[in-house]
C-alpha cells in the first residue's frame, strides 16, 4: 500500500549548491540520499512529495559541506501481508512470472498460478496452463496476494515478495473481465426465464 508518511532526516548540501535556495538545495538531496532506499519498518522510499521545514545549517570541522535538518512528507511504498495487488509481468521464467508491484517486483511460482499444470514455454516466453490453454507472458496485467515479504535495506534489488493467484479473483486481468462477464450474461438469462 501506498503511504504518505512525515519523516526527519539530516542532509549535506554540497559547496557546489550552497549559492541556490536552502529549501531547493535539501530537496535535491533528500531525494539523492533517500529516493529508491528501503526500510524494513516503513517500506519503499518512492519520492520526496515536499519539504516542510528546514533547521539551522551545521558544518563541521574539514567538510566543506553544510549538514540541515528537515522535516519532509514522503510517498512510501509498504508491501503488506494477504493485500491483494495488480501489476505487469516484467519477466517470465521457468519457475515463475516476475510482477512488477510498485518499485518492488513480486514472483508468482508455477505452483501458485492456477490450480492447473503449468509449462513453461521458453520460445515464447510464457507459462502456459494445460487444461485451460490459457497463457501469462511479459506484459500481461495480473492481479495477485502477497503471500511473503523479504526486503532487504542493504540491497533494495534484493527484496522480495511472494505472490499466489490460487484463489478466486485472482489471476491474468481479461481473465477476471470473461469471467465477470460470464457471470452478468448467466444472471441475465435467468432473470430473462423467469419474467
Amino acid at each position: 500500500m501506498y503511504l504518505k508518511t512525515r519523516l526527519v532526516d539530516t542532509v549535506r548540501i554540497d559547496p557546489e549548491q550552497l549559492g541556490m535556495p536552502v529549501m531547493d538545495a535539501v530537496r535535491i538531496a533528500l531525494r539523492g540520499k533517500l529516493e529508491g532506499r528501503i526500510d524494513k519498518k516503513l517500506g519503499a522510499l518512492v519520492a520526496i512529495i515536499d519539504v516542510i521545514d528546514v533547521g539551522d545549517g551545521h558544518i563541521l570541522a574539514g567538510d566543506g559541506g553544510v549538514y540541515y535538518e528537515a522535516t519532509f512528507d514522503a510517498l512510501m511504498y509498504r508491501p503488506m501481508m494477504q493485500e491483494i495487488v495488480e501489476g505487469i509481468v516484467v519477466e517470465i521464467v521457468e519457475f515463475g512470472a516476475f510482477i512488477g508491484v510498485g518499485p518492488l517486483d513480486g514472483l508468482v511460482h508455477v505452483s501458485q498460478l492456477a490450480d492447473d499444470y503449468v509449462s513453461y514455454d521458453g520460445k515464447n516466453g510464457r507459462l502456459v496452463f494445460k487444461e485451460s490453454v490459457r497463457a501469462v507472458a511479459e506484459g500481461d496485467k495480473l492481479r495477485a496476494r502477497i503471500v511473503t515479504i523479504s526486503l532487504n535495506e542493504r540491497d533494495p534489488h534484493e527484496s522480495r515478495m511472494g505472490l499466489t493467484m490460487r484463489q478466486p479473483a485472482l489471476g491474468k486481468l481479461e481473465w477476471l473481465k470473461e469471467a465477470a462477464e460470464e457471470v452478468k450474461e448467466s444472471k441475465d438469462a435467468k432473470e430473462g426465464k423467469n419474467d
